[in-house]
Formats: structure tokens, sequence, C-alpha cells
């Protein structure tokens, strides 16, 4: 891997040691197979406890990790016939938001999601995956288009937020989020979102309204990022650690407080470590909560939606005397 995460680097260090014992036993005549056997040994342990026991500040590496899949990623392992569609037919095209068509399994659906670059040259052009207005609008066409042809709507988020330059609060930012979620909340075809990275703000809201809220495990969905939270909370930003801890931003705190609906477990080391495996894992998902929600009939699938985002939350009154 290019990238090493700071809580990864004894597992990093300890598989070069076991690659080094490897490539020079191959070119001597001394064996060492059996301090190898025991130094992977050793490494199998250390996994399991590094990738077994992370803290949330570790999650959130983990979601910005640059070698993470992205939304076009995990397209392309999934669904087959994809047709990508541009434009909102207000001003244009959005690259920080893909969408289009495509099947899976054979069934016709709608895919949107965010999309961030991998280098500096695609961040830019892809403005680092933080969409402008014409990018929700875009998702919104197509979110008509499939409430039209009766086509199944699944997203994936994965953003920062929303772009907030003046020029995406000049063409109407806050309107087009506020649209798609009043518009999603009524589409009668189901909506299956799921969170592959970073799930940030309303930028992240303006395409994860559906029947079905699912998480990578190591991905986060929050209202604000935890560097942001620290420095509205402690005027600090470098308490982001601190914030993460506190916030509740991880897939099982999330599962937990009732928010989403199931963590979708991820490749041990990460879903960037095999992306065809942890496509296989978003298969079964999907497959799953497709077969359960075309049962339900249209007018059960919008009280059944109504009633999942009125659950949310609790309110605790104190009654004083």
């Amino acid at each position: 891997m290019k990238h090493v995460l700071p809580f990864e680097k004894p597992v990093v260090e300890l598989r070069e040691k076991i690659a080094e014992l490897k490539k020079f036993t191959s070119e001597s005549d001394i064996d060492l197979t059996d301090e190898i056997e025991t130094l992977e040994s050793r490494l199998e342990k250390l996994e399991k406890e590094v990738y077994g026991n992370m803290s949330p500040w570790d999650r959130v590496q983990m979601a910005r990790h640059p070698e993470r899949p992205t939304s076009l990623d995990f397209i392309e392992n999934l669904f087959t016939d994809f047709l990508e569609m541009h434009g909102d037919r207000y001003y244009g095209d959005d690259e920080a938001i893909v969408g289009g068509i495509a099947k899976f399994e054979g069934t016709p659906i709608t895919v949107i999601g965010h999309q961030r670059g991998k280098d500096t040259k695609e961040n830019l052009r892809r403005n680092f995956g933080m969409p402008h207005p014409e990018g929700y609008r875009k998702a919104l066409r197509l979110m008509y288009q499939a409430e039209k042809f009766s086509r199944p709507i699944v997203t994936f988020i994965d953003t920062k937020g929303a772009y907030p330059g003046r020029s995406a609060e000049e063409r109407g930012q806050s309107e087009a989020i506020a649209r798609n979620l009043r518009e999603m909340a009524g589409l009668t075809v189901p909506i299956i979102c799921i969170v592959i990275g970073e799930g940030g703000s309303g930028g992240a809201l303006g395409i994860s309204i559906g029947d079905r809220l699912y998480m990578l495990e190591n991905s986060t969905y929050s209202v604000i990022s935890p560097e942001g939270a620290a420095a509205l909370l402690w005027k600090d930003s470098n308490l982001a650690q601190n914030a993460a801890e506190s916030m509740k931003i991880t897939s099982y705190d999330l599962k937990e407080l009732g928010i989403i609906d199931d963590v979708i477990q991820e490749i041990q080391g990460g879903a960037h470590r095999d992306i065809t495996d942890q496509s296989d894992a978003i298969r079964q998902t999907l497959r799953k909560a497709l077969n359960e929600l075309e049962q339900i009939s249209e007018d059960d699938l919008l009280e059944q939606r109504w009633e999942k985002y009125q659950k949310i939350g609790a309110v605790t009154s104190v009654v004083r005397s």
C-alpha cells in the first residue's frame, strides 16, 4: 500500500519484514521457513488486534483513505450495462456526483453516488467530491426518471459535505438539497442508500433519504466533521480525535442509535484491500434489501419510510416542580 495510516504501522512493518525474509530465502541457500511461519502467525494475531479494536478516529482515517474505493469503483464491480448520464438541464454537469442506469443481477436500477478523485488532478475536476447544486439537481432528475420507469434507486454516499463556496450559494445550494430531501421522501420506488466513505452534513443527506440506509464498517456519517466540531466546541480543530469519540459517528454507534439499518462488514484492513470481496459483501446486502422492498406495495413503502424517520431520535423532558 502506498498510504499507511498511523495505527497500521506495526502491521505494515511486520508484513515488510516477512517479505524481506521470503526474498532472502528465495535468493540464498538458507532456509528460514520456521522463522517466516512464526512471524506470519504473529502477523495474523496482530492484524486481529489492530483492526478489531479500532477507535472512532481510526475509522475516520480509514473512511478518508486515499485508496478507498469510490462510487464508480463499486458501480463497476456491482452492476452491468452502466450508462452514465450528465447534467441537470438547468445549469450544467457536476462531476462530484455521478449517476445513470444499470442492471443489478438482471434488474434495471438507477444508481447515483458522490465521486471524489484518486489524485490531485481528478480531485480538482470532481471538486474533491463536494457537490454543487447542479449535482443534486442531476441526482433528482435521475430519481424522477427512476420513478417514471419504476426502477429501484441505489445511492452511494461519500462526501465531506456540499460545496460551501459563493458560487454554489448563488445557484441555490440549500434549496437544491432541501428539495431532494422532500422529493426522495415521497418517491414510490425502493431507495437503498449506502455510506461507503465519509457521510458529511447536508451534502450526504441530499442523496441518503430512503427505505434502507447501510454503512460500510469503517465509514462515518455525521452532521459535521470532527475537525469542525472541535473548532466549534473547543475553538481548536486539533482536538478532532476527542470530537470523533464523543460524536457517535461510526457505523456501530449509528446502528445502536437506530439511525442506520445495518453495518456491512469490511475486509480486514479496509475496503481498499480487496474491492472484489468488498463488493460481494455489498452485493449480498443489496440483493436482500431489493427482494424485501419489491414485495411491498407503494402505499406501504411510503408509510414504512415515514415511520422509519419518525422513530429516529429521542427526546427526554424534565418536569420541574
